[in-house]
């Protein structure tokens, strides 16, 4: 079986001055149709870069990226643009909000862009923002709109969620709750996670994690992920195996 993604001696450069700069560095490795991966790295590694180019927010300088069987860096901008709002999700570590609209109607602009209906009501009560459809930008926390943006994302249920950073921007029983979230939807419902953060402990949960250093592939981990069990209070306890992670 074909894998849903690959990427094929990707390489991104940019010009600073008269020095070309290889933000990620012929990228090769595959993700499989429903699995959860970690894209983890140092600053400047190339984390978000690499995030963008599978999001088709960005361009190959060399390279092919494949996406069901389909190679995205030969798209032209409507099918990009066709690719973006019907296949991928996005959570950025920005929340890109609309500050005059509420909650829910940031959520609903969505319907203006894709071809399926969408309930923006029950996005909402799977980030716990029930009481919150009519709130403003401005009214919400940072967490809080970080929350609507999730919302936001997995509202058109996409066969691929792009997350920069998660739960950056949320208390630690929060952002469990969303990671478990990101987990459920990934197991159950089969939508393809990539996750590209700092927090190693989100690894625990990985199919595949994907270490990246000044632009290069540095280890691909496949691994038998853990399994989340449920959260308790203040901790989200992982199981492995016979071993517990329990993080604070």
């Amino acid at each position: 079986m074909k894998p849903f993604i690959e990427f094929k001696n990707v390489t991104k450069e940019y010009l600073n001055g008269e020095t070309k700069l290889k933000a990620v560095n012929n990228l090769n490795f595959t993700i499989d149709k429903g699995e959860f991966i970690v894209i983890l790295g140092p600053s400047g590694s190339g984390k978000s870069t690499l995030l963008n180019l599978l999001g088709g927010l960005d361009s190959t300088t060399t390279g092919n990226i494949i996406f069901d069987n389909n190679d995205i860096t030969k798209y032209n901008d409507n099918q990009l643009t066709e690719y973006r709002a019907e296949k991928i999700g996005f959570i950025f570590q920005f929340y890109n909000l609309i500050p005059n609209l509420t909650a829910l109607e940031n959520i609903e602009l969505i319907e203006d862009v894709i071809n399926k209906e969408i309930n923006a009501e029950e996005a909402l009560n799977q980030v716990n923002l029930s009481n919150h459809y009519h709130h403003f930008p401005s009214e919400l926390s940072g967490g809080e709109q970080q929350r609507v943006s999730i919302a936001r994302a997995i509202v058109k249920k996409p066969e691929m969620l792009l997350c920069d950073e998660p739960t950056g921007a949320l208390d630690t029983d929060t952002g469990n709750m969303i990671i478990k979230l990101l987990y459920d939807l990934c197991k159950k419902n089969k939508t393809t996670i990539v996750v590209v953060t700092h927090n190693e402990d989100i690894a625990l949960i990985a199919d595949k994690i994907i270490h990246l250093r000044n632009g290069k592939i540095e280890e691909i981990e496949t691994k038998t992920p853990a399994t989340i069990d449920n959260l308790i209070g203040d901790e989200n306890v992982i199981q492995e195996n016979d071993k517990r992670f329990i993080r604070p």
